[in-house]
C-alpha cells in the first residue's frame, strides 16, 4: 500500500477524544486517490505509486497529460504526486485503482503534512522575523520598526545572503511533523489531526506516514 494520500483542508474544528479531552483537530479530506502509474527498479530505477486527486476539466490540461492518465481513468486530475509503496505495489495497486483513507492510516498513527503556507505579502522585520524594534524614548527619531545594521566596513565589507530582512511573507512550502490522527472517517474519507496544518481552506496537502508512526516503523523494520 502506499506511505502517504494527497488530500484537501477542510477547516478546523474540536472534538472530544475517549478520554473525555476537548482537542483541537484539522479536517482533511484525504483521497479517493486514483492510482495513474507504478514505478518499477527494472523500468525506472525506484519504486513509486504516482496519484492523481481533485478533478480537472479536460480542456485545462495539456494533451501530453490526457494521455499519460489515460491509462487509468479518463478523467483529468488536478495534481499527480508519488508515493513510496510498502509493499508489493505491482500486484496489488494497478492503474485505476482507488486508494481510500482507510486503506492507509488508521487513529493513532503519527504523520507529516505538506502544505503551501498562507501568502502575507510583503512584511517588515518585526512581523517577518520578530525583530524587537528599537526603544521609543531616549532619542530614538522616526526609526522605530527598522531593523538596523546590516553590514559592516571590516572585512568581507558585505552583506551576507540570508541576511534576516524585510521581504515576501510565507506563500512557502511547509512541512509540519508529528500530527497524531485522532479520527479516521473511512466513509467520508475525511482525517481528523490533532493540532494546525499549514495552508488556507481548500489548499492541496501531502499526507505521509512519520517515522514516528506504529505503521511506518513496524515496516522499516522488516525491510531490514
Amino acid at each position: 500500500m502506499l506511505s502517504g494520500l494527497i488530500g484537501k483542508k477542510i477547516g478546523m474544528t474540536q472534538v472530544f477524544t475517549d478520554e473525555g479531552s476537548l482537542v483541537p483537530v484539522t479536517v482533511i479530506q484525504a483521497g479517493p486517490c486514483t492510482v495513474v502509474q507504478t514505478k518499477t527498479v527494472a523500468r525506472d530505477r525506484y519504486e513509486a505509486v504516482q496519484v492523481g486527486f481533485g478533478a480537472q476539466k479536460g480542456s485545462r490540461v495539456s494533451k501530453a497529460m490526457r494521455g499519460h492518465v489515460g491509462k487509468a481513468t479518463k478523467e483529468a486530475f488536478r495534481v499527480l504526486r508519488e508515493f513510496k509503496s510498502t509493499g508489493d505495489a505491482e500486484a496489488t495497486l494497478d492503474p485505476g485503482h482507488d486508494v481510500r483513507v482507510a486503506d492507509v492510516f488508521k487513529a493513532g498513527d503519527v504523520v507529516a503534512v505538506t502544505g503551501v503556507s498562507k501568502g502575507k505579502g510583503t512584511a517588515g522585520v518585526l512581523k517577518r522575523h520578530h525583530f524587537a524594534g528599537f526603544p521609543g524614548s531616549h532619542g530614538t527619531h522616526e526609526y522605530f520598526r527598522h531593523g538596523g545594521s546590516i553590514g559592516n566596513r571590516s572585512y568581507p565589507g558585505r552583506v551576507f545572503k540570508g541576511k534576516r530582512m524585510a521581504g515576501r511573507m510565507g506563500n512557502e512550502t511547509v512541512t509540519v511533523s508529528h500530527l497524531e490522527i485522532v479520527e479516521v472517517r473511512a466513509d467520508e474519507d475525511l482525517l481528523l489531526l490533532r493540532g494546525a496544518v499549514p495552508g488556507a481552506r481548500g489548499g492541496t496537502l501531502l499526507i505521509r506516514k512519520s517515522a514516528d508512526s506504529p505503521v511506518a516503523s513496524k515496516g522499516s523494520e522488516g525491510g531490514e
